[in-house]
């Protein structure tokens, strides 16, 4: 081995180091922000070890690092414009536009190599096959899946649960195409056809099992097609012989599969029941979780304003309301306006609320709010008993205590215990129910106050009444 691969081999491993301690990092929205900016810059060394290493081989023609000039130009291009111009809210559907892309690449590279080994006389070796095979069937199926994801965030596909006909035979169906497919790959008698059909039915399983899946389970599923996406590097790293695709493959797929099996956990539901689809949506009318003639009672801003502005301890609840009017820092300003009146604030964490894993602090970290105010969901649930006003700003089936009640939808998932605090105020648009297709008992519960407004006229409108108060 040559100083030169020596060098690249050891730029590999420094980035490799830096992936680690950056997802470390991010265990924390105190140093996630470090830890990002840690994984850049070891797979900005990454990037460079290969272009040297491509460059001292001289195997890329001029055309090749053509394309390549160009595909590095439009890729950080379109990285950087959607970083600055997509708005939080739009952040899980670039997620899973970001993760098809990954899948889909991963795939490309199986195929490419596996044409490229059938035009040999031996065809490819039995480890390459076997890496070429799973590459390509993992990475189409988090490629079509993601779409479809990214097609139900956005709105471009319904999202409540969508289930063809016979979905289990034609799913069925397409397993057993991708397996003699496979067999036929790796015995060495299937040629282009043959993986053109295992494509073909891996793209369609994709969009098949994703369609079933409710807006309420999304995130999950969302997750693992991410960790599906860094099994399809990782065999790709395989393929080409690159160890830098397959540290960082694996470290995705494993943290992808740890992420999804948590927030499974956090609903009380496990992978598979998310995966058989059929409930959670945002887009039918609700089955009502309690008394459907039960008052609901409304407030104003002076008189919300009163019962913020005199009380102990306030805890705001943030969901995906908050994060569609853009309101995070309207609800900082109210916040700190509270506290400079002696209230006691803080923010109550539910690990799914929102559409994407930490959609909630990323949010209120964007507004300054401190790290330390943001009480998880254990935290804060012991916080709300001796809570006097529950703020509620958008979050519907994160406080649903039709959660405790067997036999609905969302039966037995974890929730934070608003109900449980001395009063309760709930900031909403109209009465509409959350994804899981529930209304809420909390409205009509009598010591809960609803204000029908947007989340940041609403609380600027209480903000401007608390500062006419007289301490």
């Amino acid at each position: 081995m040559s100083a030169f691969d020596i060098a690249v081999r050891l730029v590999y491993l420094a980035a490799a180091t830096c992936f680690v301690v950056g997802l470390h990092l991010m265990n924390s929205p105190v140093t996630a922000k470090r830890g990002n900016l840690v994984s850049a810059v070891g797979m900005a060394a990454a990037i460079a070890a290969t272009l040297v290493l491509a460059i001292a081989s001289g195997t890329v023609t001029w055309l090749g690092w053509l394309v390549l000039a160009a595909g590095i130009a439009v890729g950080a291009g379109a990285g950087l414009l959607s970083a600055r111009r997509v708005p939080m809210t739009a952040m899980p559907q670039l997620v899973s536009l970001f993760n098809a892309v990954g899948g889909g690449a991963a795939a490309l590279v199986g195929i490419h190599d596996f044409t490229r080994f059938a035009a040999t006389p031996d065809g490819a070796p039995a480890a390459i096959a076997v890496a070429v095979v799973l590459d390509v069937f993992i990475g189409a199926i988090a490629f079509s899946g993601s779409l479809v994801a990214c097609g139900k965030f956005q709105g471009w596909i319904p999202g409540r649960p969508i289930l063809p006909p016979a979905r289990g035979a034609v799913n069925a169906l397409l397993l057993l195409v991708i397996v003699l497919g496979a067999w036929f790959l790796l015995v060495g008698s299937g040629g282009t056809w043959v993986l053109t059909a295992v494509v073909a039915a891996a793209l369609a399983l994709g969009v098949l099992a994703t369609l079933p899946v409710g807006g309420a389970d999304m995130p999950v599923v969302v997750s693992l097609l991410n960790a599906c996406t860094g099994i399809a590097v990782a065999m790709a790293g395989f393929v080409i012989g690159n160890s830098m695709l397959i540290i960082a493959g694996g470290l995705v797929g494993a943290s992808g599969g740890i992420l999804t099996k948590l927030m499974a956990d956090a609903m009380n539901r496990p992978v598979t029941g998310i995966l058989a689809g059929g409930y959670g949506t945002g887009d039918t009318p609700g089955v009502t979780g309690g008394p459907g003639d039960a008052q609901v009672r409304s407030t104003t801003a002076d008189d919300a304003a009163i019962q913020l502005a005199y009380a102990s301890r306030v805890m705001i609840v943030p969901g995906y309301g908050l994060a569609a009017a853009q309101a995070q820092h309207e609800v900082n300003e109210l916040a700190e306006l509270l506290a400079s009146r002696g209230v006691v604030v803080g923010y109550a964490i539910h690990p799914v609320a929102g559409r994407m894993p930490g959609h909630m602090n990323v949010l209120l970290a964007e507004a300054k709010v401190p790290y330390e105010h943001m009480k998880e969901m254990e935290e804060a649930n012991r916080e709300l008993a001796r809570t006097d006003v529950a703020l509620v700003i958008g979050a519907n089936d994160v406080t649903n205590p039709a959660a405790r009640v067997p036999g609905n939808a969302i039966s037995g998932m974890p929730i934070l215990d608003v109900d449980q605090a001395g009063g309760v105020l709930v900031v909403k648009r109209s009465m509409g129910h959350g994804y899981a297709g529930l209304d809420n008992p909390l409205y009509t519960d009598p010591k809960t106050r609803m204000y029908f407004a947007d989340a940041k006229t609403a609380l600027a409108d209480l903000t401007a009444a608390v500062k006419t108060l007289v301490r």
